[in-house]
């Protein structure tokens, strides 16, 4: 689920909430995502849905397509496995991962985004109206409803992992749901892109933020409360991350921008993704040996 915000802090106008940067702890950054989500997602699968498709798996704006990039391993390999999806929206990966013999689980935040995944389902076009309904789970990243080892590969194209306080929380829980080799691959925007305004033309290719300063970014209402938190990582917090709960990073993809993508979407567009990278996806490996 990819945002369409500027972590540069520009303020906001009289009717929008207000912009800065300031700490949000867990608590404070759940309640801003699932409130922000619930109120956007109409508008976000109304924009996007064509882009992302009703059964397609593609890790960012870029449109770097899991058919073609293999990160969860061979497609034919995928049928029978269990397959958790974090911060799934629409279930469009999950369905995708279906649609290969795989079981999947939808999990998301949104009870309004995982209402488009069940109208998707219930054959509001395209090729998964014949498919069986996604499983869908409302549920905090943090505290997963699973059992120890669950599942055999995890998931997450933009979803969760930049919208909470203690990402380490999140990579820990998958760990834990994951049988041993069993692989976890997410996308987030690219750290890189934090120093930069969140523009799609020339305005977006000048530093305009220190790319080290980890302050949230943070919409605020009147009275001062969050409607939108997205927390920053450099990418060598990342790797730590991935590394402190138990992973073992065996790839980091970084997708070009390629020739046939001429859409705008937010920030991400066809002249900053032929300069810096906008997208990054961390590919990794939960130990085989259980413990």
């Amino acid at each position: 689920m990819v945002q369409e915000h500027e972590p540069d802090g520009h303020p906001g106008t009289a009717a929008e909430p207000a912009a800065t940067r300031r700490t949000a702890d867990d608590t404070e950054s759940s309640r801003a995502s699932r409130g922000w989500w619930d109120r956007n997602a109409d508008e976000y699968q109304e924009e996007h849905g064509g882009f992302l498709g009703d059964d397609r798996f593609i890790w960012g704006p870029e449109g770097l397509d899991e058919a073609d990039a293999g990160l969860l391993g061979p497609a034919a390999g995928l049928k029978g496995l269990d397959v958790l999806e974090v911060g799934a929206g629409a279930a469009q990966c999950a369905r995708w991962l279906a649609a290969r013999g795989a079981r999947p689980v939808a999990l998301d935040l949104s009870y309004q985004q995982l209402r488009h995944a069940r109208r998707i389902d219930a054959g509001a076009g395209g090729s998964a109206a014949a498919m069986e309904p996604v499983a869908l789970v409302q549920a905090d990243a943090t505290a997963l409803p699973f059992q120890d080892g669950s599942f055999d590969l995890a998931c997450s194209a933009y979803g969760a992992v930049p919208f909470v306080a203690d990402p380490v929380r999140v990579m820990r829980e998958v760990h834990r749901v994951l049988r041993p080799g069993g692989r976890w691959v997410f996308s987030v925007t690219h750290p890189l892109r934090w120093a930069f305004p969140d523009e799609p033309g020339p305005e977006g290719l000048s530093v305009a933020a220190s790319y080290f300063d980890r302050t949230p970014y943070v919409e605020q209402d009147e009275q001062g409360r969050a409607v939108y938190v997205e927390h920053h990582r450099t990418l060598g917090d990342r790797v730590r991350d991935v590394v402190a709960a138990g992973f073992r990073l065996i790839d980091l993809v970084e997708p070009e921008w390629p020739d046939w993508n001429h859409q705008e979407w937010g920030g991400w567009s066809p002249l900053r993704g032929g300069l810096i990278p906008g997208t990054a996806v961390f590919v990794c490996e939960r130990d085989r040996a259980a413990r």
